[in-house]
C-alpha cells in the first residue's frame, strides 16, 4: 500500500467528516459508522501498522513519539490533513486546534490510552487545546485536521 491507497481507504471517512461540525455529536457517529472492532477501522488500523512496517509512515521524530503527515488537505481528502503519530507513555507537546480535530486512537496495548480515552474516536472542537497524552503503554493515533490547521503553543 502506498499514500495514495491509503487516501483511498480513508476516504469515507473524510467523506462523513465532510461539512459538519466537530462536536460530541460527530464523535458519537464515528464511532457507531466506524466502530473499533469493525471492518473499516480494522482496515485503516492494520494499512497503518503495514506502512509503519515498510517505513513511509511515522518516519520521523525518535523512539515514543514518532509521527508524519500523511496526506495534505485537499479535494480528495474532503479539505483535511491525514497524520498518523506512533505514541508510547508521552506527553507530547501542547498544540491548539483552530480549527478541530479528530482522532482515530489505534491502542497497541490494552491498557494504552490516548488522554484518556481507549481504542475508537475523539473529536476536539474548534479553538481546542492539549497535550497529547499516552498513558498504559503504546498507541497509534490518526488525526484529521480541517485545512491541516495546527497551532504548536509549547
Amino acid at each position: 500500500m502506498d499514500r495514495a491507497e491509503f487516501g483511498k481507504l480513508v476516504a469515507p471517512v473524510t467523506a462523513r467528516i465532510s461539512g459538519r461540525d466537530l462536536d460530541d455529536a460527530l464523535e458519537r457517529d464515528l464511532n457507531e459508522a466506524f466502530p473499533p472492532g469493525g471492518e473499516g477501522f480494522a482496515a485503516i488500523e492494520a494499512a497503518c501498522r503495514n506502512a509503519i512496517d515498510a517505513g513511509w509512515m511515522c518516519a520521523e521524530g525518535a523512539p515514543g513519539r514518532r509521527f508524519g503527515r500523511i496526506i495534505e488537505p485537499g479535494p480528495a481528502s474532503h479539505g483535511l490533513s491525514v497524520d498518523v503519530v506512533d505514541l508510547e507513555n508521552i506527553v507530547g507537546p501542547h498544540h491548539r486546534h483552530p480549527t478541530g480535530e479528530v482522532c482515530m486512537i489505534m491502542p497497541a496495548d490494552d491498557t494504552a490510552r490516548f488522554d484518556g480515552a481507549a481504542k475508537g474516536w475523539k473529536v476536539y472542537e474548534p479553538g481546542s487545546a492539549h497535550n497529547p497524552t499516552v498513558t498504559g503503554g503504546k498507541a497509534l493515533v490518526l488525526y484529521l485536521l480541517p485545512d491541516g490547521q495546527i497551532e504548536f503553543t509549547g
